[in-house]
């Protein structure tokens, strides 16, 4: 089970300018990712306008929240940057913590929650014992010695389901590969 921190704040970048840095002035802006590429690289051409180093054309991504685990590079593109914001901003915290699951696999994390999401639950254990008790006639005397905790957990080991949990009582479901 994969245990992620929570994610509050929407995705955004601080995008600082180059020129002013290299001479000894922090310039930069906070800017909303969760929008088209265009837009993040229109945001940034109106940083650099306002830079006290005239002419600044070069900036790198110095600082970035709201994306979870997934870490930028300081060169990521816009349209990655543009991608990633909103992926998170449209599915929340478990989106971000698919990204993380999937190491920033943006193609992975929607297959896996378009195709293989069995929805939350309060556990592991208690979505196998919800499936098998719907799939399997259990005689009433044998109830008690199944152990639910054993099943989900050689269902995670033996990778026929992975789960992330975004809340002490929140653990999202999905199917292995």
């Amino acid at each position: 089970m994969r245990n992620n921190p929570t994610t509050t704040e929407q995705p955004r970048i601080y995008v600082a300018c180059l020129a002013a840095y290299n001479n000894g002035y922090l310039h930069g802006a906070w800017i909303d990712a969760a929008q088209e590429p265009w837009a993040i690289y229109d945001a940034v051409r109106v940083m650099l306008a306002a830079s006290p180093i005239e002419g600044a054309e070069e900036w790198a991504i110095h600082d970035y929240e709201g994306f979870g685990g997934i870490r930028l590079s300081e060169y990521a593109s816009f349209e990655r940057v543009s991608d990633l914001a909103a992926f998170i901003a449209e599915h929340g915290e478990i989106g971000a913590a698919l990204l993380d699951y999937h190491c920033g696999d943006l193609d992975e994390a929607r297959e896996a929650l378009a195709d293989r999401y069995h929805g939350a639950h309060a556990s592991l254990a208690d979505y196998v014992q919800e499936v098998t008790e719907e799939r399997t006639a259990i005689p009433h005397a044998l109830r008690y010695y199944i152990d639910w905790q054993a099943m989900a957990r050689d269902a995670e080991l033996n990778g026929d389901l992975f789960t992330i949990q975004t809340a002490h009582d929140a653990v999202h479901v999905f199917a292995g590969y």
